[in-house]
């Protein structure tokens, strides 16, 4: 190669390199000054890559739910002849109006979970129905791990759906959560295995049991279309305003006039002609334990307040719904499953508040002392 020749393309090569270093030099200090301190050797990605991917329809994502098949190209529900399942569970709450959060995200004002005819006719869709049953009808279907006469429903009423009532599809978008009850972060299958063990005064299903898969797959379906980690509208129970007077003198009235034709004088609740429990026991060896958090009156108070007389809720004053809660709350109950072996050091230990009567004399008897076992027990004759 000639001299003049090899000048020529070497002066065109560095004329090149130079105009490519200027341009990634540019691009560089232009990042650098849209996001000060950002690592020069690190691609910085843009805001929308941080959000989360939102399923087209609820097909795809019970595609991502393990176990589940999905079918596709039907045009009705082969059950029903409705139309399928994906746009019904989509559209489940987009009446709902939305407000903007200070972080960008969407929040719904309000939450409507999907009808129950709207839950798929495919391998989830079974699984849904089987955790709906249990739910609403927990003995006869997981009676293995109940040691009372409750059901889920008996607290979180219209099969979990009612808001106010602690709803399911609030409390599933929560979870993972920290829990100070037993001091770790829970997921949601160790919530249920908790309920089973306080508020079911039975035992908890283990990991992966198919009743804890059932539950969960109810709650997820009811959970459609709900945004992750945001406290929804109508979770838990609404807010009572608090009291120092507790009167369980009042609160025992209140009961007569207004409970009892449900739940019995003595609060044991009354069965059908057939034996099924058609209103629960509130007190007695086959209720709720001293470890359910329904045991803590604040708790008891904001239910019964919201929707006690059932299909009656609000009819009760702020004060009627304390002072019953109050006087429910001193009965005495299943043993606490923490139980130390005292009464006193369980109470130091789980109940150190004013709204748990665990440990205090009521009547001459210290509530605590005279419970009948926790866990499973045989039903009564």
């Amino acid at each position: 190669m000639s001299g003049p020749e090899m000048n020529t393309k070497t002066w065109g090569m560095g004329v090149m390199v130079i105009g490519l270093s200027g341009l990634v030099g540019y691009s560089l200090s232009q990042g650098r000054e849209r996001y000060p301190g950002a690592p020069q050797n690190k691609v910085i990605p843009s805001p929308s890559a941080a959000l989360p991917s939102v399923p087209a329809s609820a097909d795809q994502a019970d595609a991502r739910t393990p176990g589940t098949q999905t079918k596709t190209g039907d045009a009705t529900d082969a059950r029903s002849g409705r139309k399928p399942p994906d746009s019904r569970v989509s559209d489940a709450g987009s009446n709902a109006t939305t407000a903007v959060s200070k972080a960008g995200a969407v929040a719904p004002k309000s939450f409507t979970p999907p009808p129950e005819d709207a839950i798929p006719d495919n391998d989830f869709g079974r699984m849904v129905l089987r955790g709906e049953a249990i739910f609403d009808r927990t003995v006869e279907n997981a009676g293995q791990f109940v040691g009372n006469d409750l059901s889920c429903s008996n607290c979180h009423i219209d099969k979990g759906r009612l808001a106010g009532s602690a709803p399911l599809w609030a409390a599933y978008v929560m979870y993972p959560a920290y829990r100070s009850k037993n001091e770790h972060v829970n997921t949601f299958e160790e919530r249920l295995q908790g309920c089973f063990k306080y508020s079911m005064n039975g035992k908890a299903p283990p990991p992966g049991d198919e009743v804890l898969v059932a539950l969960q797959s109810y709650a997820y379906f009811l959970a459609k279309g709900a945004p992750t980690g945001v406290d929804l509208p109508g979770r838990g129970y609404p807010d009572l305003p608090k009291t120092d007077n507790l009167d369980r003198n009042n609160g025992r009235s209140v009961f007569v006039q207004k409970c009892s034709i449900c739940h019995g004088d003595d609060g044991a609740g009354q069965k059908s002609a057939d034996g099924t429990m058609v209103f629960p026991p509130l007190w007695g060896s086959r209720s709720y334990n001293w470890g359910a958090g329904m045991s803590t009156i604040t708790n008891a108070a904001k239910f019964i307040k919201a929707n006690m007389p059932l299909g009656m809720g609000n009819s009760l004053s702020d004060k009627e719904a304390w002072d019953v809660a109050a006087y429910i709350d001193s009965q005495e109950r299943p043993q606490d499953p923490r139980f130390t072996g005292s009464v006193e050091e369980t109470r130091s230990q789980y109940h150190n508040t004013p709204m748990s009567m665990y440990g205090k004399v009521v009547d001459g008897q210290t509530l605590g002392e005279t419970s009948p076992s926790s866990g499973l027990q045989a039903p009564p004759q």
